[in-house]
């Protein structure tokens, strides 16, 4: 790296153990555990990389949805005789906890080879640098508490770790094991990983007895603006006509827990009501295509069938376009926040009251059609 970007890691490095010894830790650990430290290169390039194109929800979804994992997904719902205890303390069932588990490494197969001290180090350079710090002295706590050696210490770039993929500050928040005896083992066991994610999801809300979400069908000339706003219950969307798919049923407290539409593919692809608990699987990861993606799995994983509406055939936007796109709602009068190319729920509300204005279905989807009109209005 630059000399100047060395002079601000030693600057950084300088202020942060003081930082580190100042909130608790013993200097003895700071300083062995940070001596000799220096920014990973590797940690530079995937923080500061950005993707030409977005993946559409409908090719995230489809591409975790292999015959493969649903089948070991199927298996691992047996193997494991720990889920018995997990559902009943934390309340979380074991599809939820599964797919979790698939998407976040891979059934505990990619976990990540990364020293996460030097990851979280380096990230300490970027924008999050408060972030970085916190969790570096949630890591180093690890390191002193006697919870895991530095070589134990290994995770995704991002600092994520172990088998379900959790941060130092939630390790130390929420870390627990399958038995309830000894230290969690979030690398080496999948029962205390899942227990883990199972304490995580309960602390986050997960409502005990419901589900996360459900497809169903709209009626004709239904209103899309309603879509990612209210909450109501099924009895509610069943008088605006909003009906379950075929072949999908919903126990009595999925029916009176409040719902939201969403619509990830537009009008034109599968619309879910959305329960509390998909809100919590996002709390985990803060994505619509994540959580649909867990939630599509884990009906997968407990015999399940596929959608009843097939997703569409979506064509993916440059990152240019879709900070096109923001920038056009912004000199329409239509805010969506930064123009960032992240098409989130600011972007999505942003685009339905522009399509309401302009007479079009107010689903908030941007689609090649939809940028078109946009970016040629005056």
């Amino acid at each position: 790296m630059p000399s100047g970007a060395d002079a601000y890691f030693a600057e950084w490095l300088n202020l942060f153990q003081a930082k580190a010894v100042a909130a608790g830790l013993p200097r003895a650990v700071v300083d062995r555990q940070l001596a000799g430290l220096s920014p990973d290169p590797r940690v530079t390039a995937l923080d500061a990389r950005q993707p030409e194109f977005a993946r559409p929800v409908s090719a995230y979804v489809e591409g975790v949805m292999s015959p493969g994992r649903i089948a070991e997904g199927r298996t691992k719902r047996t193997s494991i005789t720990a889920f018995t205890s997990i559902e009943q303390a934390w309340g979380v069932p074991r599809d939820v906890l599964i797919a979790v588990w698939a998407m976040e490494s891979s059934f505990g197969t990619q976990q990540g080879d990364m020293d996460v001290i030097r990851c979280l180090a380096t990230l300490a350079l970027s924008r999050r640098r408060d972030w970085a710090d916190e969790q570096l002295i949630a890591a180093l706590r690890m390191i002193a508490d006697g919870d895991v050696t530095r070589t134990q210490l290994r995770g995704s770039w991002a600092g994520a770790m172990g088998q379900t993929q959790i941060l130092p500050t939630v390790y130390l928040q929420t870390a627990v094991t399958a038995t309830g005896f000894g230290r969690p083992d979030i690398w080496g066991s999948p029962p205390d990983a899942l227990a883990t994610a199972a304490h995580l999801l309960a602390t986050d809300g997960w409502r005990r007895g419901e589900g996360w979400a459900a497809e169903v069908r709209l009626p004709y000339a239904f209103d899309y603006g309603l879509s990612e706003g209210p909450s109501q219950p099924l009895a509610w969307w069943a008088d605006k006509g909003v009906r379950l798919a075929p072949g999908v049923a919903w126990s009595q407290a999925d029916a009176n827990a409040p719902g939201i539409l969403l619509l990830p593919s537009g009008a034109g692809g599968p619309a879910f009501l959305a329960l509390p608990n998909h809100f919590v699987i996002r709390s985990y990861n803060n994505s619509i295509a994540y959580a649909l993606a867990v939630g599509l799995l884990a009906d997968r994983f407990a015999g399940g069938g596929g959608l009843a509406t097939a997703w569409p055939r979506e064509t993916p936007l440059s990152l240019d376009q879709r900070m096109a796109a923001q920038s056009a709602l912004a000199r329409s009068g239509f805010d969506p926040g930064a123009a960032d190319g992240m098409i989130g729920s600011g972007t999505r509300k942003a685009l339905r009251a522009w399509q309401k204005n302009q007479g079009l279905p107010a689903d908030g989807y941007l689609s090649p059609a939809v940028l078109q009109r946009l970016t040629s209005a005056p």
